[in-house]
This record gives structure tokens, C-alpha cells and sequence, in this order.
């Protein structure tokens, strides 16, 4: 009776996790603050005049707000790549009503607006909500220089 009982426990265990897992979408874009920004991306304090990208990959920065509807429509396409390039670049976002600073420096008046930081040279700024096969073009085209 006791074997019967513990491959049933043992059974629902493994079912649970499996649809568990299943569910799972994969990794979320990692929020940033003012701090960790400086750390990850660029010291903007340190070296105010000239843009120093601290990352060992290229990122793309998400600028959202949680009230934006075109932001909340992205949000999934921005995900699902930073999924699919997930060892190629590094995908984040900033709440704009959290990170007013941040906001700033990259002049975000609209959102959503996503960053596109190479490795080497300047960020770019994209403006307005795009399709999800937009952003991976650009994602191929200013990140990964294909």
C-alpha cells in the first residue's frame, strides 16, 4: 500500500512540475534603476561628456511606463527576443515613472521608446511601438551587425 501511495505522490509531483514548467516563458527582461544602470551600462556621472558602454554584450533597453497601452503591446515581442538572443545580447527595461533620471538622459518625451546599444559607438533611440519583426531587424542591423 505504501509503494502505491508514494508512486502516486511521486507521479502528481512530476505532472505538477511538468505543466509547471510548461507555463514557464522564459527569463524577463531585468529592471533597472539608476544604480544598477550605472553599473551595467553607463557610468553617466563619472563620464558625463562621452558614452562609455560597460556591458561585455549589446543591449537593448526597454523605456516603459505601466499606465502606456503601446508599451504593454510590446512587451511580449521585447521578451520573446530577449529569449531568442539571449546569448547574444542583453535585453532590460526601465519604468520611466520610477527612473525620471533615466528618462531624461535618453530624452524619452514619447513611449515607448527602446534603446539600442551596440557595442561599439552610439546608442539609438527608437520611438513609438513597432511590430515584433521590426524590433529583430533591428536588433539583427544595429546589435549584431548581420
Amino acid at each position: 500500500m505504501k509503494k502505491i501511495t508514494l508512486i502516486t505522490l511521486f507521479s502528481a509531483l512530476f505532472l505538477f512540475s511538468g505543466i509547471t514548467l510548461a507555463g514557464q516563458t522564459g527569463k524577463k527582461p531585468e529592471l533597472l534603476t539608476k544604480e544598477t544602470f550605472k553599473q551595467k551600462i553607463w557610468n553617466y556621472e563619472a563620464s558625463p561628456n562621452e558614452f562609455k558602454y560597460l556591458g561585455d554584450k549589446p543591449c537593448l533597453i526597454d523605456l516603459y511606463a505601466d499606465w502606456c497601452g503601446w508599451c504593454k503591446k510590446i512587451a511580449p515581442f521585447i521578451e520573446e527576443l530577449g529569449n531568442t538572443y539571449a546569448k547574444e545580447i542583453y535585453v532590460y527595461k526601465i519604468n520611466t515613472d520610477k527612473q525620471k533620471e533615466l528618462q531624461a538622459l535618453f530624452q524619452a518625451q514619447g513611449l515607448p521608446t527602446v534603446i539600442f546599444i551596440p557595442m561599439k559607438g552610439q546608442p539609438t533611440a527608437i520611438r513609438g511601438a513597432q511590430s515584433k519583426e521590426k524590433y529583430d531587424q533591428l536588433i539583427q542591423q544595429l546589435l549584431l551587425e548581420k
